[in-house]
């Protein structure tokens, strides 16, 4: 499920936020990438739930039909006319829902490797947490199975967070629960939850597991996106199976600080860059230092010092500015 992302401006006004490319691939990607991977079994279709064409238009279905190509499946693409909560966005894809099923939100990424138990009619991927009182958890009984969902837990409950992706044996009997939801209006916060269909699927003994990632990370906003990159192009350096800097990039001058991803045909000049930077195709560095920052495509950068920056497509940015022009949410500090 793809969202705009309000917490991400002004870079989810123009890219949607799982498009937003982290050590240089959209996160959408990577993340239905690692869920394959972890699922170790051929994946027959993928569904997108999309919001407004206006937001996710043709170029986003197309890289989305390229994903799913690449990893042997069927894409089907559906719209959520309305923001009204995870289970209304499950529901959009209601052809889609039978057989085993992950849903997964698409603002998150994961490093992980278990198997699914074959016991469970459901499996709940969590992360461990130090302040549970932050998060939703889940409750486990004395044979690890989750018997309850708490949100933000007062008084701890466990330590185990749910991360916003689940496996489903039969996803049809949670599109049931979810059909009952909507037929009685039955709303949390102004929304329909995947947390109320799951709850009835409780209700009737019906078997939950956790699936426990060694790694989870965020995507919500700028700060959290940055942090995010440097992890995984800590994590892609050390698995040494994806090019990390492009054999077209042109250096003349300049110096790259390991680990960086560095897209096709980038050009430095008279730069430093790294550690930690992601620079997308056709962008251009010159007479700057740039590390621990995300900048996306045909984007030029001169005469500039920058860390823990986020810069989108098509930006001139010269650190010797007189004449600027800025649109709306942009933050310069």
């Amino acid at each position: 499920m793809a969202g705009r992302g309000s917490r991400l401006r002004p870079h989810s006004l123009t890219v949607p936020k799982p498009l937003i490319p982290v050590a240089g691939q959209p996160i959408v990607h990577r993340l239905v990438k690692d869920i394959a991977k972890v699922l170790k079994q051929p994946v027959e279709e993928i569904a997108f739930v999309l919001g407004d064409p206006a937001w996710f238009g043709d170029d986003v279905v197309s890289s989305l039909q390229d994903l799913a190509k690449s990893l042997g499946a069927k894409a089907s693409i559906y719209r959520q006319d309305q923001p009204l909560g995870t289970g209304h966005a499950i529901m959009s894809a209601e052809p889609s829902l039978s057989g085993p099923a992950v849903i997964a939100y698409a603002d998150t990424l994961i490093r992980a490797e278990f198997d699914l138990d074959p016991t469970a009619d459901s499996v709940i991927w969590t992360k461990q947490v130090d302040n549970p009182e932050a998060y939703g958890v889940v409750k486990l009984n004395d044979n690890g199975d989750i018997v309850e969902l708490v949100e933000k837990p007062e008084t701890f409950v466990s330590d185990q967070a749910v991360i916003g992706i689940y496996y489903f044996k039969d996803v049809a009997v949670l599109k049931g629960k979810l059909q009952e939801i909507l037929d009685e209006n039955i709303m949390n916060g102004g929304e329909y939850q995947i947390n109320d269909g799951i709850k009835r699927m409780m209700a009737e003994g019906r078997i939950f597991k956790t699936g426990t990632v060694d790694e989870w990370m965020d995507c919500g906003n700028k700060a959290i996106t940055i942090e995010t990159n440097q992890r995984m192009l800590g994590f892609l350096k050390a698995d040494g199976e994806e090019q990390l800097v492009a054999s077209s990039a042109k250096l003349e001058n300049s110096n790259i600080i390991e680990p960086c991803f560095i897209g096709e045909n980038v050009v430095l000049k008279n730069a430093t860059v790294g550690p930690y930077v992601s620079i997308g195709n056709h962008s251009v560095i010159e007479n700057s230092t740039v590390k621990n920052s995300l900048i996306q495509t045909n984007t030029t950068i001169k005469n500039a010092n920058l860390d823990n920056a986020m810069v989108g497509n098509h930006v001139k940015y010269d650190g010797n500015f007189t004449s600027i022009s800025i649109g709306d949410y942009s933050v310069l500090e």
